[in-house]
């Protein structure tokens, strides 16, 4: 070989030198190429396997272990949603009857696609942006399209980790600053600041300690400093845990994805032994079977397992990108579906173990109230004492006991008894009103804690919870956006992670107004919910028909080394898609029935207030919709028209250490494939391995040739590691 070449410069030095595989075999003699140690037509077997597989482990990132990956997987999937969502939409949609159509789908759409995102990423072992451009190139945008939806989520889903710290630092004092309203004192008077009487401790301190909040969308009111150093904090904390990658983030999961468990057990058992726990664990199980046929609770319930899994979001396929390729990706699947499926379960046990201890105290507070309303009317004679029962003790009153009172007195003076202004105080009211979200964590979470004997502990615990909850989702968000970008760009890992921080802490600070909370609920129920719909049901159809189910599962068989069930193949090829064209369906057509809007704080009246988005909103949210969704169509009409590659004609060999390396760069005009294979592009194989066949459901799996068995691109090679000498 000439001395200049660069095969021979690399045997004199270290430094990365690629070269084309045309300039490689312009300077050899010919040789058998199937015999050859680089075999570009792919006819290699187990051999080809093994060296594919050795050179991967050298060249990608691993777990160090297969419970750091579960547990990773686990800290993605189980975030906050598990502990506010979750509960909110059982409460809402009919207690136990929700858990039907949440456990159907579940089942039908749930762990499936999850199954079929574990697998491509594990299998191609790219991020998003990678495994959708091998897996169908005119729909490679679907990776992008993840990558903002990835960023949008993780913008506000930091804000939230914002609140939680903000919270946590609150919890170390006692009696907890929301227990009790503030007091106004001017001089010797001391008045109980009005907004907080009007509603409560707790919600005052959440609305005007915490967040500040103004009226409406459009009233900016400035940056809160206090949750804008939250915020800091919270992007300072997620940029050292994924700094770098798995190395960093994969040691984080052991403390993130485990305490949230020990806490959530902890408050479980303090639950079950509070008074009136009871109770609210019986409404969450009393199921209200109307609400089954409700098409709105079939649209959320898919809703809940979109995000519960980290379905689209990239996540998923990123971390699975790090396995090794024998790796039981179908039983990860099913165990990190069931762990998620279960933390639901267990925190809604606990969320309502604490609100039936609630609802217990408010209805307590209730009949008080209203009793000393009643012996006022007594005292004055506007209620006769023959209207009470002789066994009736007011100093001791029962909730009984005023029941039989109130509906003697509403039988009696059935004509003025509501200008006596008397409540029900009824268990069930209290247990029916639902708080959704934020709410139920920082609202009615924390006022129930405030009951409990050494609140600030509890307090601590909660809230130190939440930050580890959101911590684990935040990582699989982070790894949803770096992981394709680097992957694909080759961009240097740190600084590119730490640039991501730096660019989302100064847009988050969007959130951390007055009035972010509203851009909060904006980008949480709208500008995520519907290309993330978008985005998982062209994942389904691309790999189901395009790349083609039969052809999946044949690869599948190949990885695994058995056959999956058969029930993944009807899912995939058919009821997986329509069901998600029907849940899409009906998303747009509830943007168009109801106009967005968000739960508005009136400081005046105290209360919360449903609103419309404004017009310059309505805009806004119409644009991250379409910024979201738009590398779709886009990269489709680019491929479709030949103004983009698709990757098809890219083939090099780079050399380092000692060994040929996989690279992918653009080749000139004249196809290099073809200069080798003598064939057109179409006609060569793919830089996939060759597999057995598998037809399908109910067909046997024999070894077949064809002339382009391994995959979408139309160029496939080997590379062995032996010294540049044996070319």
């Amino acid at each position: 070989m000439p001395k200049n070449s660069k095969v021979t410069q690399r045997e004199h030095s270290n430094e990365h030198v690629t070269e084309s595989v045309a300039d490689l075999l312009a300077l050899e003699e010919p040789v058998d190429y199937k015999q050859s140690v680089l075999n570009v037509a792919g006819e290699a077997g187990g051999k080809q396997k093994a060296v594919e597989e050795e050179l991967d482990a050298e060249d990608r990132p691993a777990w160090n272990s297969k419970l750091q990956y579960i547990l990773a997987q686990i800290g993605f999937s189980v975030g906050l949603g598990n502990i506010w969502r979750f509960p909110y939409l059982c409460q809402k949609n009919g207690g136990g009857a929700y858990l039907v159509p949440y456990l159907v789908l579940l089942i039908i759409i749930g762990i499936p696609l999850f199954f079929l995102e574990l697998a491509v990423g594990q299998r191609i072992r790219r991020g998003s942006i990678g495994v959708w451009h091998y897996v169908c190139p005119r729909l490679g945008g679907i990776g992008f399209s993840s990558c903002i939806v990835c960023l949008f989520v993780g913008l506000y889903y930091n804000v939230i980790i914002g609140w939680s710290i903000f919270y946590f630092f609150k919890s170390f004092q006692y009696p907890l600053p929301w227990s009790e309203c503030p007091v106004i004192r001017n001089g010797t008077v001391a008045v109980v600041e009005a907004e907080c009487e009007k509603s409560s401790a707790t919600t005052y301190f959440w609305y005007r300690e915490a967040l500040d909040i103004s009226n409406s969308i459009s009233e900016s009111g400035g940056l809160n400093w206090k949750m804008t150093l939250c915020l800091l904090v919270a992007w300072s904390i997620v940029g050292m845990a994924v700094v770098k990658g798995i190395q960093s983030s994969g040691k984080v999961m052991y403390f993130s994805s485990l305490f949230p468990y020990v806490v959530l057990a902890c408050f479980l058992v303090r639950g079950l032994l509070l008074r009136g726990a009871v109770d609210g664990i019986l409404h969450m199980f009393t199921p209200k079977l109307d609400k089954m046929l409700d098409p709105q609770v079939w649209r959320e319930a898919a809703t809940q397992v979109f995000f519960a899994l980290g379905l689209g979001f990239g996540g998923v396929i990123a971390f699975s990108s790090y396995n090794k390729q024998d790796n039981n990706c179908h039983f990860d699947a099913a165990l990190v579906s069931f762990i998620n499926f279960f933390t639901s379960v267990l925190a809604t046990l606990v969320v309502f173990a604490v609100l039936g201890f609630k609802a217990n105290i408010m209805n307590e507070k209730c009949v008080v109230e209203n009793a000393e309303k009643i012996l006022g009317y007594l005292n004055s004679n506007v209620l006769s004492r023959d209207l009470i029962p002789p066994h009736v003790n007011f100093s001791h009153l029962t909730t009984k006991d005023y029941a039989e009172m109130y509906n003697v007195i509403m039988t009696v003076k059935e004509d003025r008894f509501s200008a006596l202004g008397l409540d029900p105080c009824l268990l069930e009211d209290e247990l029916d009103k639902s708080v959704q979200g934020t709410g139920l964590a920082f609202i009615a979470f924390t006022e129930a804690m405030t009951h409990f004997p050494a609140s600030p502990f509890w307090s601590v615990m909660f809230f130190l919870m939440l930050i580890n909850l959101g911590l684990g989702s935040m990582i699989g968000t982070m790894a949803g956006i770096t992981t394709p970008i680097i992957d694909t760009f080759k961009v240097p890992k740190e600084m590119f992670t730490v640039g991501c921080c730096v660019f989302a802490f100064f847009v988050g600070l969007l959130f951390v107004q007055r009035s972010g909370n509203y851009f909060v609920t904006m980008f949480d129920d709208y500008s995520a919910t519907l290309p993330l719909t978008v985005i998982v049901i062209l994942e389904n159809i691309a790999v189901a028909w395009i790349y083609g189910t039969k052809k999946f599962m044949q690869e599948l068989t190949e990885m695994l080394g058995f056959r999956p069930y058969r029930f993944y193949f009807y899912m995939w090829k058919f009821v997986s898609p329509l069901c998600m064209a029907i849940l899409t369906t009906a998303s747009i057509i509830q943007l168009g029935v109801t106009p967005p809007g968000y739960s508005a704080w009136i400081k005046e009246e105290a209360a919360e207030r449903y609103l419309y988005f404004p017009n310059w909103a309505m805009a806004l949210l119409i644009t991250l919709i379409v910024v979201a969704t738009l590398p779709i169509p886009v990269v489709f009409v680019l491929r479709h028209f030949h103004l983009l590659s698709d990757g098809s004609n890219t083939l090099s060999v780079s050399y380092k250490k000692g060994r040929m390396m996989k690279d992918v760069s653009n080749l000139e005009e004249n196809d290099e494939t073809r200069f080798i294979l003598s064939k057109v592009p179409s006609e060569a194989p793919s830089p996939m391995p060759t597999h057995r066949s598998y037809l399908g459901p109910g067909s046997t799996s024999p070894l077949e040739s064809s002339s382009n068995p391994n995959g979408r691109y139309g160029s496939g090679y080997l590379l062995a590691s032996t010294p540049e000498s044996e070319l």
